[in-house]
């Protein structure tokens, strides 16, 4: 048996509290932006010059030829929208069809799709690269904000050397000085722990790539910048501090990069970042399911089968013992079923910018194949943060309002759309015998408002190879009744369904019956709720939402003495029944 306690601080319980920082870090960019603006300091980020560019490493990343052929055409697709540019046209010197569209193409990550294609991907890089310097070559606030130029210094350092194998000298020097003047603005950025270990890394990365002193001294305080960053952001045990799957592949990506581009400049790494690369391959490692994809939680989605792998490409372990539990999240396997429960708070204060308030959720895997889901909500997702909103996972709600939300307005433009009242307090423990799994889990998301707590109890049958939960809200010793004069108070637990699978309400209005794809007989989804329906939902995969649907189950508590949910996940019976073998025919 293991027990844990997950408490975190809340500021957005503290009055006045979150609104205060949100005036200080405000003052504080609005200087940041002069200073970037100014004569002085642009003068500063383009000394030393770097001599050109050493040799640089592939990009781990695996591209899309398909969008790279795209591009060629003229035609560029980002975030749900897409600019019809024309063959060789300026895509710098138009209008963008959103915000999101236009973060995308400045972050350069469409340049990877480019190099794909072999050497009219390269010629076309090089092409965009130099007509994007004499638009946007100068500071503004927009192509050369932390989210975007992060992201387009990472990029621009691994495609450069391909790149410059086709440019003029003149060419190959006006683009690593600006490489050189961009992972320097970078650096300056770092002003706290969200995206600092990204952030030095993608800084270091250019270093290395940069020919002479200019790429030594650059990588010389990337790497320091690193090393100290590494700490606050990858736990022991492997987890990112944001608590997102798909941030811990990412990061392991970046410095997977890095390392290669250390060892072709013949520098060694930093002892926390070889740490760091080992302690993220085993989360990655965790984290990958039975369909090669990340489960979709805290801000992350599951991304590509082929994505996750290439992070994975040089492990040489593969057969160790995974962990029962990593970073706050539970896996429990049975023959068919694999089920991943998050059950840790979100990431507190500026590492929640990205963080869902969904305590308990789950995903379910059948015979390798999403069943149950998340919405799968991500930063760059094209959809509302009211995704990332307890109705958006697989768990069970309380009353008509969330228990955690995202800061909106003034303060969300300063300090990022944190998450303020979430629930800080979850407890798990996980139980193991002979045949069985099971995993208790509860949280305080609606104690103050209801007084009451939720607790949700999985159970996985190994022997009979099925799932069996029970969601409980029971009264909180020592807390008023909440909210006066609501006897009972509606509560709702949700089973999102996976794009690739279908769910189907049978005749008795109760059941449900739940079909991944290939499988002809299909699971029942038994409950003993008031009332279930099948309603619509969305599934986001490469920032898209997917039209899906989700199984509600819905009930009503009595503060006083509370109430529970019972459901069960059981394969169905084959119809008609096979014949057994002594009726078979001779």
């Amino acid at each position: 048996m293991a027990g844990q306690s997950t408490p975190t601080p809340n500021l957005g319980r503290i009055p006045g509290q979150v609104a205060a920082l949100a005036v200080a870090v405000g003052a504080r960019r609005q200087l940041q932006r002069e200073w970037a603006g100014s004569p002085l300091h642009r003068w500063m980020l383009a000394h030393p010059r770097p001599e050109g560019f050493m040799p640089g490493p592939p990009d781990l990343r695996p591209g899309r030829p398909e969008n790279g052929r795209r591009i060629l055409l003229g035609d560029f697709t980002f975030a749900g929208a897409t600019l019809h540019a024309g063959p060789h046209a300026d895509p710098w010197d138009r209008p963008n069809p959103s915000r999101r569209f236009a973060t995308a193409l400045h972050r350069f990550g469409w340049m990877r799709d480019l190099l794909a294609l072999g050497e009219d991907g390269a010629s076309e890089g090089l092409r965009l690269s130099l007509a994007w310097r004499r638009v946007f070559g100068r500071w503004n606030g927009f192509s050369w904000d932390p989210e975007v130029l992060e992201r387009r210094v990472f990029n621009l350092a691994c495609a450069a050397p391909t790149l410059c194998a086709r440019a003029s000298d003149a060419e190959t020097g006006q683009l690593s000085l600006d490489l050189a003047r961009q992972a320097r603005q970078l650096l300056s950025t770092i002003d706290g722990p969200v995206r600092a270990a990204e952030r030095a890394g993608a800084a270091a990365l250019a270093g290395a790539v940069l020919a002479g002193e200019a790429g030594e001294q650059l990588t010389r305080r990337a790497l320091d910048r690193v090393s100290r960053a590494l700490p606050r952001t990858v736990s022991p045990d492997g987890g990112h501090a944001s608590r997102s799957p798909e941030a811990a592949l990412e990061l392991l990506l970046d410095l997977q990069t890095l390392d290669g581009a250390l060892v072709q400049r013949g520098l060694a790494p930093p002892d926390e970042m070889m740490r760091a690369i080992d302690r993220l391959t085993g989360a990655v490692r965790f984290f990958t399911l039975a369909d090669g994809a990340l489960p979709v939680f805290q801000g992350g989605e599951s991304r590509r089968p082929a994505y996750v792998a290439a992070a994975r490409a040089t492990e040489t372990d593969g057969a160790r013992t995974l962990p029962a539990a990593r970073n706050g999240y539970h896996r429990l396997e049975s023959r068919s079923l694999q089920v991943v429960a998050d059950a840790a708070a979100p990431a507190p204060g500026p590492w929640s910018v990205t963080a869902c308030a969904q305590p308990l959720a789950l995903e379910i895997l059948i015979s390798g194949r999403r069943a149950i889901t998340n919405c799968g909500w991500s930063p760059d997702a094209v959809g509302p943060e009211a995704l990332r909103l307890v109705d958006a996972a697989s768990t069970a709600s309380l009353g008509d309002l969330p228990c955690g939300e995202p800061v909106r307005g003034v303060r969300a433009a300063a300090l990022g759309p944190r998450l303020i009242d979430a629930y800080g307090r979850v407890e798990a423990k996980r139980h193991q015998a002979e045949g069985a799994l099971w995993l208790e889990m509860s949280h305080d998301g609606w104690a103050r408002r209801f007084g009451l707590r939720h607790e949700r109890r999985i159970y996985l049958d190994l022997a009979a190879d099925e799932l069996r939960g029970e969601d409980r809200f029971t009264p909180v010793e020592g807390l008023a009744k909440g909210e006066a004069g609501r006897q009972f108070i509606p509560f709702v637990a949700r089973f999102h369904i996976h794009p690739g699978a279908k769910a189907s309400l049978a005749r008795d209005g109760k059941s449900v019956l739940l079909k991944t794809e290939g499988d002809e007989t299909g699971w029942w989804l038994r409950n003993d709720a008031l009332e279930v329906s099948i309603e619509s939902s969305v599934f986001f995969q490469d920032g898209q939402a997917r039209r899906t649907s989700q199984i509600v189950l819905r009930g009503q508590v009595r503060q006083e003495t509370g109430a529970r949910l019972r459901w069960k996940l059981a394969a169905a019976e084959p119809w008609p029944p096979p014949r057994l073998n002594a009726e078979a025919p001779h």
